[in-house]
């Protein structure tokens, strides 16, 4: 099974930017253990601070992986044409947040990817990653 982890602007600061709310582990830490976790399962990972970035990466492995776990960031609330991507692909997206966008300032309530996800996993911090991929690895889409 092949599992894309995409994170949108900032993620790359986990550990570092605003503990009280993200926690403080880098990615790349929490990325590690996963791997280790899920050693049957093929991990890539992408992280980017440009919009478009993120959409040719979706693209790219959307049509080739059994699924992507997807966090946009700040790209969640404004960005038409990511949800336009995921639309477009045939690969299930679980998008996670590792805050509770839904406790948060009120722009922060609207996605433009969630209508376009398979499912959303929001403020149970990196834990969300795991359930996203407990939730690919045991339902098949392809």
């Amino acid at each position: 099974m092949k599992i894309a982890i995409i994170n949108g602007p900032n993620l790359n600061l986990l550990g570092k930017r605003e503990v009280d709310i993200y926690g403080g582990q880098s990615f790349d830490s929490y990325l590690n253990t996963l791997k280790e976790k899920y050693a049957a399962v093929e991990i890539s990972f992408y992280q980017s601070n440009i919009e478009g970035e993120l959409i040719n990466e979706i693209q790219r492995v959307g049509f080739h992986v059994d699924g992507i776990i997807f966090n946009p960031g700040g790209y969640t609330h404004t960005s038409v044409a990511i949800g336009d991507a995921i639309a477009a692909i045939t690969a299930p997206v679980v998008e996670v947040h590792i805050s509770n966008i839904f406790g948060r300032e009120d722009f922060r309530k609207l996605s433009h990817v969630s209508a376009k996800a398979r499912g959303v996993i929001s403020g149970l911090g990196l834990k969300g990653y795991e359930l996203a991929l407990e939730y690919l690895q045991n339902n098949p889409q392809h």
